[in-house]
């Protein structure tokens, strides 16, 4: 009896499985499964390599606006007026009708002026929220600054 079912198990998995068509089928899903796999692969490296040119574009880009800033920089550091400012900065030199004035560091003027220039360098103007929203809201019209 065994033998009988094993035999029409063997006979029905031949005529309806194991049939050429169903080769053809599961030949022509592995090639294109390989050939989709094939072309996700490529796009991936396509993918990565445009990614390091557009770094490199953007390095290189990064490294010409360094250069001419470097060049800009030189073409003052040979101008007049970065030479006569040096010469005043570093001998303390003045130009004519121009006077020095000494204040002793006690004094209440020199006391007022260290105090300017330290408030208006190291902290800036404190702007209230709702000024802010004003500035953005209307365009930087609203002139109310709160001076702390």
């Amino acid at each position: 009896m065994k033998k009988i079912n094993i035999r029409r198990l063997v006979y029905h998995l031949k005529n309806d499985y194991f049939t050429l068509n169903n080769a053809v089928l599961l030949l022509a899903f592995v090639v294109s499964a390989n050939w989709i796999w094939g072309s996700l692969e490529v796009m991936q490296r396509n993918y990565s390599l445009q990614k390091q040119l557009d770094d490199k574009k953007r390095q290189l880009i990064i490294t010409q606006l360094d250069t001419d800033n470097a060049k800009l920089e030189q073409r003052y550091y040979k101008t007049e007026e970065y030479k006569d400012l040096a010469v005043r900065q570093r001998l303390g030199l003045v130009d004519s009708g121009e006077s020095v004035l000494i204040l002793p560091e006690n004094s209440e003027v020199a006391k007022n002026i260290d105090k300017k220039t330290t408030s208006s360098t190291s902290q800036p103007t404190e702007i209230s929220n709702f000024d802010q929203w004003m500035n953005f809201l209307f365009g930087a019209n609203n002139k109310r600054i709160s001076n702390d």
